[in-house]
């Protein structure tokens, strides 16, 4: 008996392709991987030809022939032909370029999408394929045109007016110029100073609680030097204080919308500490299927690149049932709202990140996942729930304390139904909550047991951290989704911007590079012109715009640019920085060069020397453990910032805190340390059994 055909499902990954095979059976289905594109434009030349209508040329991706061929094979021998590469653009994409290779039909209904990898997800979207949707695939090349554009014209300019391995990259570019500018507001930003006046008060039931001036004379109390500062503590002298009018509001605090890409990335970094490649490597193994006890492997979460933050009804009553079971139907929240995520040209093709089922909660899968994984999901699933909660009602309570001319604040709160911070109790446990005030009454004469002025300085705009530059990115219309990662990594790989302390501060390559594309680039390496041309390619994916006149309007406004930089840029001549260190090898002294990792040190005498040193960047410590070098700034492989002794290996001091050069004042044994964080600064002792702290809230305007 001739052995019966297969119905062929083609996915991009095995991971995928193991999880969906279980669903559909073996029996009847073969799940195979493309192992991503096998299709692209080639690397040695544009692959774009402008003369004929920006007609792109695809070849097939090195490496992947034979995967190419077992494909065609089993193509061949298959029932029926699935495509069912992610539901997004480049999925779209994946699926015509592997519908080109295997020779489809354009009108076979081969394509099939699902926002989750459950098995009634995975049988439903067999039940139901389509053809493959033409607007998307056309988004995604005219994308990739205009990149290449950019990436092929502008990068070989830099590398003759520059230097050789320079390389510039639209929506990378405009990233870079915001990280330029930022540093450039940093630089010219002069501090004011200003003062502050926090005292303590007691009521006559001698209960405590603190109030910050706020007027003097009914205007907004502005304390510029130590001697006005001076003057108000002298005019309070012997002063008697009473409350004012206490106002007692109820407001209610709204729960958070389920997460989107960026926000994903966001809270990630914010709570869990990971880079958005590490939330996004993450997020694609829970998407695409965890083994689970009785189950086997099942897809955790929903498709994780989003802009949408719609929940489809059927999770919504799975997650009203789970709230009325574990919490009371008290907790449930209104209809769930259709809103958009912030940015405006939202893709609203799917649903917002959400687990797969409501009822898979993290303490129940947790003997299933990695540490990481389990850390994710939690957050994945908890702002899911909570997004499906009811409001949390707050009291909030103010007072003001009057003496003489001036008026003091005192503010607190107290949560009267928590609503849905029942279940982000666990992820708010780092917030600083707003003080309780004790009962106080209009008109009640209170005590002042201190007064405790304090000196700022305005700050500067921070810089940007991941979470902010993604933030940032989606506000102004810039990427999408699938792109904030790449973007980030394409300007950190090339050493346009280093990462330290979490902070992305501009190379001086990357200031250079910047410098030119802002004079000679301006008007379309810019924000405004970027998130325009993302607008117009969500033309060409809903069908209002056909993709090569996109591409056409691009290169007519970047064309012109392009011809006068290469007339206008004279040669930049980038001098390595001489110094007076000679090379111990052949007598030619050291230069300073940029490396992937920062500056190192280089024989002059290169290529006939290739004798290399690290710089050693002095801090201005003595080291605290041989007190005979000095402590200096190194890079680890992974390009993080630590501390260490010149006289390495001679002495093996290293601390991935800075030391301050001060012994600590308490234990008299350990030395200070400086230890950053986003709302603080802290200057602690290195003996973990001293436990000394001095912490100063980081000021800001």
């Amino acid at each position: 008996m001739a052995k019966r055909a297969k119905n062929l499902v083609i996915v991009e990954s095995p991971a995928k392709a193991k999880t969906i095979e279980k669903f559909l059976g073996r029996s009847h289905y073969q799940v195979v991987a493309s192992m991503g594109h096998v299709r692209d434009l080639p690397k040695s030349q544009l692959g774009v030809d402008i003369e004929n209508d920006f007609t792109p040329k695809y070849i097939t991706i090195r490496g992947k022939g034979p995967i190419i061929a077992d494909l065609k094979k089993a193509a061949k021998k298959a029932n029926k032909i699935y495509l069912a590469s992610d539901p997004d653009r480049e999925g779209e994409a994946i699926a015509w370029h592997l519908s080109q290779q295997l020779g489809l039909d354009e009108d076979d209904k081969c394509r099939i999408t699902f926002n989750e990898i459950t098995k009634d997800a995975v049988k439903n979207a067999v039940q139901e394929p389509r053809t493959i949707d033409m607007d998307l695939v056309d988004a995604q090349q005219a994308r990739r045109v205009v990149d290449r554009i950019v990436g092929y014209k502008l990068s070989p300019l830099l590398w003759r007016k520059v230097k050789k391995g320079f390389s510039a990259g639209r929506v990378q570019s405009v990233a870079l110029r915001l990280i330029c500018e930022r540093e450039e507001e940093i630089k010219n930003f002069e501090p004011v100073e200003y003062w502050s006046l926090t005292s303590t008060f007691s009521n006559s039931r001698q209960d405590t609680f603190t109030a910050k001036l706020a007027k003097i004379d009914n205007k907004k109390a502005e304390i510029p030097n130590k001697e006005a500062m001076q003057a108000i503590l002298d005019d309070l002298e012997g002063a008697s204080y009473q409350i004012g009018k206490v106002k007692k509001t109820m407001r209610k605090k709204n729960p958070p919308r389920p997460f989107t890409t960026s926000a994903l990335q966001q809270e990630a970094s914010r709570r869990l500490n990971y880079t958005a490649r590490k939330t996004m490597r993450i997020a694609q193994g829970l998407y695409e299927g965890v083994a689970l006890e009785g189950s086997g492997p099942v897809g955790l979460i929903t498709y994780m690149r989003t802009d949408s933050v719609r929940i489809s009804t059927a999770a919504q009553a799975e997650a009203q049932d789970l709230i009325t079971a574990d919490y009371g139907k008290k907790y449930l929240g209104g209809s769930a709202k259709r809103a958009k995520a912030a940015g405006g040209n939202v893709q609203d093709a799917h649903e917002a990140i959400r687990p797969t089922s409501a009822m898979r909660r993290p303490q129940d899968v947790k003997p299933y996942l990695s540490n990481e994984q389990y850390k994710l999901y939690s957050l994945i699933w908890t702002r899911f729930i909570a997004s499906q909660m009811a409001a949390a009602d707050i009291q909030q309570t103010s007072a003001a304390v009057l003496a003489k001319q001036y008026t003091f604040s005192a503010t607190g709160s107290v949560i009267i139904f928590d609503g849905y911070l029942k279940v982000e109790q666990e992820f708010n446990k780092d917030k600083k909550e707003e003080g309780f005030l004790p009962e106080l009454n209009d008109d009640e004469a209170v005590q002042l047991k201190k007064h405790e002025p304090k000196q700022h300085f305005t700050q500067p705009p921070a810089r940007y951290n991941e979470a902010s530059l993604i933030k940032t990115m989606e506000e102004l219309g810039i990427g999408r989704p699938s792109t904030y990662v790449a973007i980030i990594e394409t300007i950190t790989g090339r050493n346009y911007v280093v990462r330290e302390n979490k902070q992305f501060y501009p190379t001086e390559a990357g200031e250079l590079v910047n410098d030119l594309l802002v004079t000679h680039f301006g008007d379309t390496i810019n924000v405004d012109f970027t998130a325009e041309l993302e607008s117009e390619l969500d033309d060409v994916e809903s069908g209002d715009r056909y993709w090569k006149d996109v591409i056409r309007s691009f290169w007519q406004a970047f064309e012109p640019h392009l011809e006068k930089a290469e007339e206008n840029i004279g040669d930049v001549k980038i001098e390595d920085e001489v110094t007076d260190i000679i090379c111990e090898k052949c007598g030619k002294p050291f230069v300073i060069k940029m490396g992937r990792f920062g500056k190192f040190l280089a024989c002059s005498g290169f290529p006939d020397c290739r004798n290399t040193r690290p710089l050693l960047e002095k801090i201005g410590v003595a080291c605290p453990k041989c007190h005979e070098g000095d402590v200096v700034k190194r890079r680890s492989k992974k390009g993080r910032v630590f501390y260490g002794c010149s006289r390495y290996p001679d002495c093996d001091f290293v601390s991935w805190d800075k030391p301050t050069g001060e012994t600590c004042p308490e234990c008299k044994e350990g030395y200070l340390v400086e230890k950053n964080t986003k709302r603080s600064h802290r200057i602690v002792c290195s003996n973990k059994d001293c436990g000394y702290k001095v912490e100063k809230e980081a000021d800001h305007e």
